[in-house]
């Protein structure tokens, strides 16, 4: 039997009744379907959505980069399990979310987009926002979304919707495999009949089994770890999207081996524990760092082995040190010629607890971890105490901000300075490691407001503190207004200091002044440095007044400005009771920088300049360099 629909109408059937399960457990995959529509997709997918309103609840955006952050968001807060559709039209709309789309391929998080294509029949050829290639009538603007994509095809024809949409399902529930996701949708296909099976439209159950790690494989890894003098464990994303950080912490509580975080990892092991060092790597903690530089044997749980994770392959000075590398991916499991432990993160470390038995780190070894954990515990209680100081310190904000997420609370983040400062000071309090949510796979600018609605909407019962930075803020503010229309709660901590904070440090260290990288406006054409007072001839350069609470306000939001630690406080405690979107405007001292963490990250220096500053910087690279190495020992 069949059932007379468009293409577009069958595809809103079909997404509407899958689920997706793991544990026993079964939920609704698709969360509803964001959308800004155009001539490309409103009589497609749009009339689907009008058509069937139970099918796919639509929420409107502002942006199409920013609802495929609010997908993002969504699908890493339910670990992956659950996620929203994005449509957009032709054009400008599809290419604004090829931005979006890397966000979520990048982090291995699913997202399917559904944007409209020019025509397939191509009659009235070309059409408006149609990109002509000479040599290949396919092309359209949406092949933009190719490399960004785990997943990409085009509709041609209506019977193709079947197979396409069933392959799009599988990347999307596939722990492995799982990304953005493209399926193109020419508009004069969408609104095309066909005859819909209805085997094709009834609900249907993705099942993400936990694989367990091949025994071999296993048997080598306890080997190498009872071998182990000094063994340390990374905790990437993939202990907190398994759902493994109980298994982690008995792991840990039974062998004694210390546990450094990564960023999508942070929070895997609460900063309580006597052994939790924290961020390790290039925005790693002092504790994480000093134990990673003596490891002789690395076990890397869920993480892809990013370069701030390695601190550019500086991080691991052992001349002999091993990994063993826990993944469901096999392009992160063979990473540094380790022993690859394909399988599920809980899996994996409970089979590895059963293995090791009573064998426990060597008592020197744990000692040593359990020192510097509580060391740095202690640094950062110092560093996060506020003084008298107006501007406040981007530590004391932190603070102040983690002592009102308490253990619910959840902090979202992606760009400019503040990642590598929560990555340090954040003290993870949420059993589940839910609680600490930076997206530092892309790094994002733009990516915090949206991020933080994503996340609300997948925990209506967690208090979202959104903290961005006023670049950042820059380049997103637009879904305050989604926030606001759709009565989406949320703190959104909005730190100025006056330009891009962490690029103007960079370029410091770099020999280049902050070039280009303060907001101040230039007199004479002279480009401002950053330095307090804008560099270069005396009044040149001015301040710039921007008042981005005033434009917070203007979206709708409610605003609270805080000028010192007590407003702040105070500020924070107000919005809990607050509806909507409210924003906490504060000024940051963007030169109050946050102590080394005896790490490096691979920055290139220009290797001639006429700048003795540059020069001096390379001559120091030079120096830093001598320290990255390649992992090739055997596994």
């Amino acid at each position: 039997m069949s059932e007379r629909l468009t293409v577009a109408q069958a595809l809103v059937r079909f997404l509407s009744v899958h689920e997706i399960e793991r544990d026993g457990e079964r939920s609704r995959f698709f969360a509803g379907a964001l959308g800004i529509f155009g001539h490309g997709n409103v009589a497609g997918i749009g009339q689907a959505l009008a058509q069937y309103p139970g099918a796919l609840p639509f929420q409107q955006a502002r942006s199409e980069q920013a609802m495929v952050h609010i997908a993002s968001g969504y699908a890493r807060q339910r670990n992956r399990l659950a996620t929203w559709v994005c449509t957009s039209s032709v054009g400008p709309g599809a290419t604004n979310m090829v931005t979006g789309a890397a966000l979520a391929t990048v982090n291995r998080l699913p997202v399917l987009l559904l944007p409209g294509d020019t025509f397939a029949t191509r009659r009235p050829h070309p059409v408006l926002q149609q990109l002509e290639v000479a040599h290949d009538g396919t092309i359209s603007v949406n092949d933009c979304l190719r490399p960004v994509s785990r997943y990409f095809d085009r509709v041609s024809r209506a019977e193709q919707l079947i197979p396409i949409a069933l392959e799009a399902m599988r990347v999307l529930t596939d722990p492995a495999e799982t990304g953005a996701v493209t399926v193109a949708l020419p508009e004069d296909v969408a609104v095309e009949a066909f005859e819909a099976p209805d085997e094709f439209l009834e609900p249907r159950t993705w099942t993400v089994y936990r694989r367990p790690p091949a025994p071999d494989a296993l048997a080598r890894a306890a080997a190498l770890l009872r071998a182990a003098k000094r063994p340390l464990l990374v905790a990437g994303g993939g202990v907190i999207y398994s759902g493994a950080t109980r298994a982690l912490q008995e792991l840990v509580d039974q062998t004694g081996i210390p546990v450094c975080e990564t960023q999508a990892g942070r929070g895997a092991l609460r900063s309580e524990h006597p052994l939790a060092l924290g961020a390790v790597g290039a925005t790693g903690t002092t504790a994480a760092n000093r134990l990673a530089r003596d490891a002789d044997l690395v076990i890397g749980v869920g993480t892809r082995w990013s370069d701030f994770t390695t601190a550019s392959k500086s991080a691991f000075q052992d001349p002999a040190v091993r990994f063993v590398n826990v993944n469901i991916a096999p392009i992160d499991a063979v990473k540094h010629s380790g022993l690859a432990l394909e399988a599920d993160a809980r899996l994996a470390l409970d089979a590895l607890r059963v293995a090791l038995g009573d064998h426990r780190a060597p008592p020197s070894w744990e000692a040593a971890a359990a020192e510097q954990a509580l060391a740095y515990a202690d640094e950062v209680r110092h560093i996060v105490a506020p003084g008298g100081e107006r501007p406040l310190r981007q530590a004391s904000v932190i603070g102040a901000v983690n002592d009102a997420a308490g253990e619910r609370g959840v902090v979202v983040c992606a760009a400019g300075s503040l990642p590598g400062d929560l990555h340090k000071l954040w003290r993870a309090r949420d059993p589940d490691g839910k609680g600490y949510h930076v997206e530092y796979g892309y790094s994002c600018m733009g990516y915090e407001i949206p991020g933080g609605i994503g996340v609300r909407l997948a925990a209506p019962d967690r208090e979202v503190f959104v903290m961005v930075g006023d670049g950042s803020y820059m380049m997103g503010p637009t879904e305050l207004a989604t926030a606001v229309a759709e009565r989406i709660h949320l703190v959104v901590v909005l730190l100025d200091n006056h330009g891009f904070a962490s690029i103007g440090a960079l370029s410091r260290s770099l020999g280049s002044a902050g070039f280009g990288t303060i907001y101040r406006r230039s007199r004479d054409g002279t480009v401002a440095l950053d330095a307090p007072d804008g560099g270069g001839p005396a009044g040149a350069t001015e301040a710039l007044s921007i008042d981005l609470a005033a434009n917070a306000e203007s979206l709708g939001a409610t605003v609270l400005r805080a000028g010192d630690i007590d407003e702040l406080r105070a500020a924070l405690a107000r919005a809990r009771d607050l509806s909507g979107p409210v924003v906490i405007a504060v000024e940051t001292d963007r030169y109050a920088s946050v102590p080394g963490d005896q790490s490096w990250w691979d920055v290139p220096v220009a290797e001639v300049s006429e700048q003795p500053a540059v020069a001096a910087a390379r001559e120091q690279y030079e120096r830093d360099r001598g320290r990255q190495r390649s992992y090739l020992s055997r596994p």
